[in-house]
């Protein structure tokens, strides 16, 4: 048996919740296209997403630790397709679209420079005077202008909701604009799962990494209630040593209940809500994604404990002292001469405006390639 396009949004129908986006019910694209007859309009999103140059580009760049400190650390790329994973498991279990779960989550981080936040910090900063930097709103430039890969249109002519959904990605590192998309309204079902499944990976997954390269080690996390909920879970004591198995274990078990507190605590909160439509649902005055008290107080015991002693370590913060020096040394030679710049970027100047376009050259950049570029331009023995 096929499965058109006009039966999968059938099916939907018949699984979704009626709070969650139904793919029939898009508000379309800003470029009107034939739809594809055997994809939904968000699993054509997915697709375009996922063959962009910007997406490829995020598996070398910075999670936490830069792509040379070892190829077991997370990266840009596996951060996202970890939030994904997540996402989808969160969304199958509270009935909302899968797919355009997927879409928002494949793209939220397309717009990120190299070197992690820090890189974000020191382009915002170098951008003040001249309009500033959002990774938020330079995904969303990425998709809506950068790629070029349609004779027809700029960009990919994304479905509105998963632009809504990109704009609206709020997390305690992200804060979103969205004067262009309702900006009266919460972001819909989907985009809420995106937030919190952005959240729930990386701190995760910072714990494994920085477990992993020895920056913390299990003695450090004793007493933190998150910690010792989840080792006595699965019936670990604290030892001396910790084996890659038993790490694996408790991260494994720590997303775990994760997923279960936030499912079940949404759940009793659409209970109570009586929503029964995504307008009703984007209209209330609370996100309704989200952990119970007590998951919160433990993450923030363990957000807090991270910010101490991974992200503000010295070896982190040394990378970040050496990413500062880059970007900006790279920013500077080409704002000085612009001649600098490859020809390609150079033609593009006029119609962006220089800073702007220096800013999307850097900001596409692989943590290896502007490393590799400031030796081209700083460093007399190597090869421009």
């Amino acid at each position: 048996m096929i499965y058109s396009r006009n039966q999968l949004e059938e099916l939907e129908g018949r699984v979704l919740a009626p709070y969650g986006m139904h793919s029939k019910n898009t508000r379309g694209r800003y470029y009107p296209e034939d739809e594809a007859d055997y994809r939904t309009v968000y699993q054509r999103d997915r697709d375009r997403i996922i063959h962009t140059t910007a997406f490829r580009r995020l598996e070398y760049k910075t999670q936490v630790f830069i792509n040379s400190e070892g190829d077991y650390y997370r990266t840009r790329l596996t951060h996202t397709l970890e939030v994904t994973q997540i996402g989808r498991t969160i969304a199958r279990a509270l009935g909302a679209n899968e797919d355009l779960v997927e879409s928002i989550c494949l793209a939220h981080d397309m717009g990120h420079p190299p070197f992690g936040h820090s890189g974000e910090t020191i382009l915002a900063r170098l951008m003040r005077d001249y309009g500033g930097f959002d990774h938020n709103k330079q995904s969303l430039r990425i998709v809506n202008f950068l790629e070029r890969r349609y004779p027809d249109f700029p960009g990919l002519n994304l479905s509105w909701e998963v632009l809504e959904g990109m704009v609206k990605h709020e997390t305690e590192y992200d804060q979103a604009d969205a004067k262009d998309f309702n900006p009266d309204l919460r972001g819909n079902l989907e985009a809420q799962i995106t937030n919190v499944a952005d959240e729930m990976a990386y701190t995760a997954h910072d714990l494994d990494d920085g477990l992993r390269s020895g920056m913390i080690t299990a003695s450090m996390l004793e007493g933190l209630s998150l910690w010792e909920v989840t080792t006595e879970s699965i019936g670990w004591r604290h030892g001396p040593t910790m084996e890659d198995l038993t790490r694996h274990r408790i991260i494994r078990r720590l997303i775990g209940l994760e997923v279960d507190d936030m499912v079940e605590a949404t759940e009793q909160r659409l209970r109570q809500s009586g929503v029964r439509s995504v307008e009703e649902l984007q209209r209330l005055p609370f996100n309704i994604v989200g952990h119970s008290e007590e998951m919160h107080r433990r993450n923030r015991e363990l957000k807090d404990f991270l910010f101490t002693n991974l992200y503000r370590h010295y070896r982190v913060m040394r990378m970040a002292t050496k990413a500062e020096r880059i970007l900006t040394d790279l920013f500077q030679a080409y704002h000085s001469e612009p001649a600098c710049l490859p020809k390609h970027v150079q033609s593009l100047n006029a119609d962006r405006g220089l800073e702007r376009n220096i800013c999307d050259y850097i900001a596409g950049m692989t943590d290896r390639f502007a490393i590799e570029e400031h030796l081209k331009l700083y460093d007399p023995a190597t090869l421009p």
